[in-house]
């Protein structure tokens, strides 16, 4: 989100075109590496919602069993992440939404450098069909 943000009182942002309630991202990571492991992933995920300026509140990751895939989420004051990781493929669908002051692709460096370079990213403003009465 370039340019400057207004947090409003409800937690929706006007970054001066728009006013919405936060940013989506939906991650798919390619080719992707550390996909086993709950302890390092929810470790890089709560560095890469510090990194955003998120609040973590709780966070909860499952292994399917050894050398499975995991699947995770830490729920943040400004909203949550997800994972879910399929290390047979080597590919990690990660779900990133936060409000207020956080800009969520400020979590990207972190996440490129435990799981990968690649990755294909989709962007969506959420709440921008709701207005303030």
């Amino acid at each position: 989100m370039p340019g400057t943000i207004t947090v409003l009182p409800d937690y929706f942002v006007n970054d001066g075109k728009e006013t919405f309630a936060g940013t989506h991202l939906l991650v798919d990571v390619i080719d992707a590496k550390n996909l086993r492991e709950p302890t390092v992933i929810e470790k890089s995920l709560e560095r890469a919602a510090l990194d955003a300026g998120a609040t973590v509140l709780h966070g909860h990751f499952y292994s399917f069993g050894p050398g499975q895939g995991v699947s995770g989420v830490l729920v943040l004051a400004e909203s949550h992440i997800t994972i879910h990781t399929w290390p047979d493929r080597g590919f990690a669908a990660i779900d990133i939404f936060m409000c207020g002051k956080c800009d969520p692709m400020d979590t990207l460096p972190e996440i490129k450098k435990t799981f990968s370079d690649n990755l294909k990213i989709s962007t969506q403003k959420r709440g921008l069909q709701i207005q303030a009465e």
